[in-house]
């Protein structure tokens, strides 16, 4: 059986949690689970549903019949919802916007909490979210908090929607993440902070390279103590 080890990587929008997880994951042989997708996901729904976020009682329902799973594909780590491939339909400024508002639902974060928590039992996996090393894996051997200068956030966040065709301005994105940020770090329920013991990097001046050769050496000195 595979000894269970968790390294959870939290940190502000922009920071470059995802592309770093999914590549430490993949150099350490890890399964990597994005929690932040989890709740992209299930605003997407509600969004498409037209639902009330007010409507905790109907939210509640919805989460019940929700099916939110990740596969391995061709194309790389995909988030299916309900059966469907939505890795690409969760990643707009409204899905941004709303899955912040849904994360500080208690009903909607004790759901995703609980299945995340499962999923990673037992297991040797990399999670990025904003409170994996706070609330879903307190416990976790290796604690991560990546972050990066608001300046570069936003011309990360800049340059990847303009890949993907998106007519955005770069003043926009920079609101946008400013407003993330606020909601993020001031939000009663889990707020965005290092967890007790994190690793604080700072990419501002790194390659994705750089930031993953230094967690890969922490990782290799745990391994060892």
């Amino acid at each position: 059986m595979v000894d269970e080890f968790i390294i959870t990587i939290d940190g502000p929008c922009g920071a470059g949690k995802s592309t770093t997880a999914k590549l430490l994951a993949e150099r350490l042989g890890f399964i990597y689970l994005d929690t932040g997708a989890m709740y992209r996901a299930v605003s997407l729904k509600l969004d498409q549903l037209g639902i009330d976020l007010l409507d905790d009682k109907m939210i509640k329902e919805i989460l019940e019949n929700t099916d939110i799973t990740f596969e391995q594909t061709e194309k790389g780590n995909r988030i299916f919802l309900d059966g469907k491939d939505v890795s690409d339909d969760i990643r707009t400024s409204r899905i941004d916007m709303l899955a912040s508002l849904i994360s500080q639902k208690k009903i909607v974060r004790d759901a995703l909490v609980k299945t995340q928590r499962k999923f990673g039992h037992g297991k040797r996996i990399v999670v990025e979210g904003r409170d994996a090393g706070t609330i879903i894996f307190p416990n976790a051997q290796l604690k991560f908090f990546l972050t990066a200068s608001l300046l570069e956030r936003t011309k990360r966040r800049y340059r990847e929607r303009k890949e993907k065709g998106e007519d955005v301005s770069f003043s926009d994105i920079l609101e946008e993440i400013k407003r993330r940020d606020e909601m993020d770090t001031k939000r009663d329920l889990a707020p965005l902070k290092p967890a007790d013991g994190a690793i604080n990097v700072d990419s501002t001046t790194l390659t994705i390279n750089d930031v993953i050769s230094f967690m890969e050496s922490i990782y290799k000195k745990k391994r060892q103590q």
